[in-house]
């Protein structure tokens, strides 16, 4: 089989719902949708847990999260599990980073040949106030978030920017080399992330007239229980005003399209390069967005806006426009890329849970393909768990009734069917799926174990409640401000 080089782009916090190829009626992204008229679009595509540094462990590993222990953004990769970086290397490629990677460090071993203007957690530790659980840390008093709302240009847009020049002088110089090994480069983009600052003449596509309100922002609407809890550690809208809550929206949007054609530009750099022919290339995001929906700001649940993903491949071997609704996770891109390269025999002996996009792009609908996610960080005093395939999610909380939606019939996840006698036995069937996957009993008991370790290594729940949280990884260069 012949090998291609890969091309492997990523953003931050992308809501699979906020892209036109997927459907959005307003959202402009319109790289990101000659992509996927150019290749594959997977319709069900999920991260393995709905926040940044594990969702990142489980795309260089290609294993679960509960099989590695990196549960949080605490608990970072650090190389201790083989990545598809480390195989490329041990057989004689390479593969280059550019941007965000929130590993633990920019020294541990994780298999990179070269980490350009990276990004990692603060300090190899992150955000340990989040890690304080059962009980967990208190309301926060304020939100910086607000403090950066734009328009306006931030940090994460200017470190967009030069990540975007700097990946394409990368494919400049490799497109130069005379060498014909193929080779992989890992993009990684910040935005849309929040701060919540588009630049202005993308602010300026998302007139605040014109949004729609978030659903069940109401604070007497119904709530899981697992979600109150959630909300009332994240209390970020509880500093949103009517009119703020559309600003962050409409910066949002415009950062998505900031972020699409950063993108653009970096495909258009390969085209140039004549690379367009022998490149895979590969579009996708760590987890979605609530924004605002259920009155959560940022990630960290099951239901669609989090944990739904967009997931692109076009390139050799690759259907052309083409819609496939078999589930797929970050934990394919690891057996992706080994199989674009030629290491598919590796990656087969190395027993991934995963399977090559580009198969799964070429292969018939397979309704019976499960999706699977686990989460144990902010927010959660018990771990949870989702189970998405066919038309039906199961989510699964510790210590709580679970949820069951039919996402044909309910698409925005209203109406739980977990006791409807008419559903039992494909609750039941779903529980079985997860089961057979983890204990989620164990995996819980585990985590927590592993945090409260860490916590008591840093000093205590309270001396972590009393110094803060800085509310997402500053940008290179910035140095972190702690609130409480």
């Amino acid at each position: 089989m012949t090998a291609y080089n890969v091309l492997f782009i990523m953003s931050d916090q992308h809501q699979q719902k906020a892209a036109g190829c997927y459907g959005h009626p307003f959202v402009k992204t319109p790289n990101i949708d000659a992509l996927a008229a150019r290749g594959t679009r997977f319709s069900t595509a999920y991260t393995n847990s709905p926040i940044c540094v594990p969702a990142r462990a489980v795309i260089a590993t290609g294993r679960n999260v509960f099989e590695s222990g990196y549960w949080d953004n605490v608990h970072a990769y650090d190389g201790r599990v083989k990545s598809w970086h480390h195989i490329l290397a041990e057989n004689g490629l390479g593969a280059t980073s550019i941007g965000k990677l929130h590993f633990r460090d920019a020294q541990d071993p994780t298999g990179f040949e070269e980490q350009i203007v990276p990004l990692h957690i603060v300090n190899g530790v992150g955000d340990l106030r989040a890690a304080v659980k059962r009980p967990m840390a208190p309301p926060y008093t304020r939100w910086r978030g607000l403090e950066r709302l734009g328009p306006g240009e931030s940090p994460y847009t200017q470190y967009d920017a030069d990540i975007t020049e700097r990946t394409c002088a990368w494919i400049k110089a490799r497109a130069d080399r005379a060498d014909d090994k193929p080779w992989v480069a890992f993009a990684s983009l910040v935005c849309p992330h929040p701060p919540y600052s588009a630049p202005q003449e993308y602010y300026d596509l998302y007139p605040t007239s014109d949004l729609p309100k978030p659903k069940l922002i109401d604070p007497e609407a119904p709530m899981h229980p697992w979600m109150r809890k959630l909300q009332r550690c994240r209390n970020f809208d509880d500093f949103v005003d009517e009119g703020t809550r559309y600003r962050i929206m409409a910066n949002y949007y415009g950062c998505t399209t900031y972020m699409d054609a950063n993108l653009g530009r970096v495909i258009d750099c390969l085209d140039a390069c004549g690379l367009r022919e022998n490149t895979l290339i590969v579009y996708t995001s760590d987890h979605g967005e609530n924004l605002g929906s259920r009155r959560i700001w940022g990630k960290m649940n099951m239901y669609e806006e989090s944990a739904a993903i967009p997931m692109i491949v076009a390139g050799p071997d690759v259907p052309e426009g083409k819609v496939r609704h078999t589930a797929v996770t970050l934990a394919d891109v690891a057996p992706t890329v080994l199989e674009t390269v030629g290491l598919r025999a590796i990656a087969d002996a190395e027993g991934l849970p995963g399977r090559s996009l580009r198969d799964i792009a070429g292969a018939d609908d397979d309704p019976d393909r499960p999706a699977f996610s686990e989460y144990y960080a902010s927010g959660a005093d018990r771990a949870a768990f989702m189970i998405r395939m066919g038309r039906f999610k199961y989510i699964h909380y510790v210590g709580y009734e679970p949820e069951l939606f039919d996402l044909e019939a309910d698409p925005e996840e209203l109406s739980s069917l977990h006791d409807d006698p008419a559903h039992r036995e494909t609750r039941d069937a779903y529980k079985k799926i997860l089961r057979g996957i983890v204990d989620p009993e164990d995996t819980d008991a585990r985590a927590y174990a592993d945090q409260c370790a860490l916590v008591e290594q840093h000093g205590g729940r309270d001396a972590l409640i009393d110094r803060g949280s800085f509310q997402g990884t500053p940008a290179p260069g910035e140095k972190p401000v702690f609130v409480t």
